[in-house]
């Protein structure tokens, strides 16, 4: 692909902020597409995106607008990183736009009402020759302030996950390549349900031994469930799974832990929805997930539990006993 033309990165949360500066920092034009107008002109103007990434300066290349026309006037890349839930919607408005170019995925989440992963929204919606999807573990907060992180590009194109790769990757942003874009997507998309579960530990006070116990199993599920839909199976003890799985556990900055924090100190799923702007994706995904397991007959008991918290009201600590006390087994017959 020619480095002629500009990046565009569709969603101006923390996420796409952190990504956008990144690009920057190696000398990419780029743009970021704000849904918002008068926020757009806010960033552009204040070079800060104080709702979603505070105290974090925008490159002073960065564009930002809310016009899709000026968005789309010379990309040569976008990079979708709207939250799954409202990714088919942005889509759709900007459809008329689209100009062919290669689209990266930068959101993790399984959309509720078709089970679709994110690059299967962007290929139902845009259609684009070439679609790859990065993941890892890559907390905005702490790419934003330029510390040292590590993620990994899946695609079926290697000319353009290579492309991605190098674009991306500087002295503190390393990119691998992989070809399995079922794993990358699902490891990425459903750790943010065991990342509730971990918020649960953590609100109950449940100690290092449960935590532990509950990240390890989680990626069992993770990976069952991936395997089902056609990922490799270690995929899901590299970047995109076990990595992205451990820092959306025990990381303050987690949405998704917060989410269960919240939960277990008695919190309503409405009240704990209310208290941010910030889109926790975990929450839509594990009815996707729940439902998806249960069409494709895949044991998934952490993710039953959350699911049974999160909307059918049981609660936390019954939960955790009723995980506790399953049907002993060998570990061994888990693996599969």
């Amino acid at each position: 692909m020619a480095d002629a033309g500009e990046i565009l990165v569709v969603g101006d949360g923390g996420w796409g902020t952190a990504i956008a500066n990144v690009l920057s920092d190696n000398g990419s034009p780029v743009v970021m597409w704000s849904h918002d107008q008068d926020y757009a002109a806010e960033m552009a103007q204040g070079r800060e995106n104080r709702k979603f990434l505070p105290g974090i300066k925008l490159h002073d290349s960065l564009v930002v607008t809310a016009d899709p026309a000026r968005a789309f006037e010379r990309a040569n890349m976008v990079i979708a990183v709207a939250p799954s839930k409202f990714l088919r919607v942005v889509l759709k408005r900007l459809k008329s736009n689209y100009n062919g170019a290669p689209v990266l995925s930068a959101a993790k989440g399984i959309e509720v009402e078709t089970l679709s992963t994110c690059t299967g929204i962007i290929n139902q919606e845009w259609s684009p020759s070439t679609v790859a999807a990065i993941s890892g573990p890559s907390h905005a907060e702490e790419v934003g302030r330029r510390l040292p992180a590590t993620v990994v590009v899946a695609g079926a194109d290697i000319e353009f996950i290579r492309e991605v790769q190098s674009r991306f990757s500087n002295r503190y942003f390393r990119v691998y390549t992989s070809p399995d874009i079922v794993g990358v997507e699902f490891g990425g998309a459903v750790k943010n349900v065991i990342a509730i579960a971990a918020g649960i530990c953590d609100g109950l006070k449940l100690g290092d031994n449960a935590k532990s116990a509950l990240i390890t199993r989680g990626i069992m599920e993770i990976r069952r469930l991936g395997v089902s839909m056609g990922a490799r199976p270690d995929t899901f003890f590299g970047l995109s799974g076990m990595g992205d799985l451990i820092t959306t556990c025990i990381s303050p900055y987690g949405r998704n832990r917060r989410v269960g924090e919240m939960l277990a100190m008695g919190k309503t799923l409405a009240e704990v929805e209310a208290s941010t702007e910030m889109v926790a994706e975990g929450v839509q995904t594990t009815k996707a997930v729940v439902g998806l397991a249960r069409k494709r007959g895949i044991t998934m008991p952490i993710s039953e539990e959350v699911f049974r918290i999160l909307f059918e009201g049981k609660s936390p600590v019954n939960g955790v006993r009723d995980l506790m006390t399953r049907a002993l087994k060998s570990e061994a017959e888990t693996f599969e």
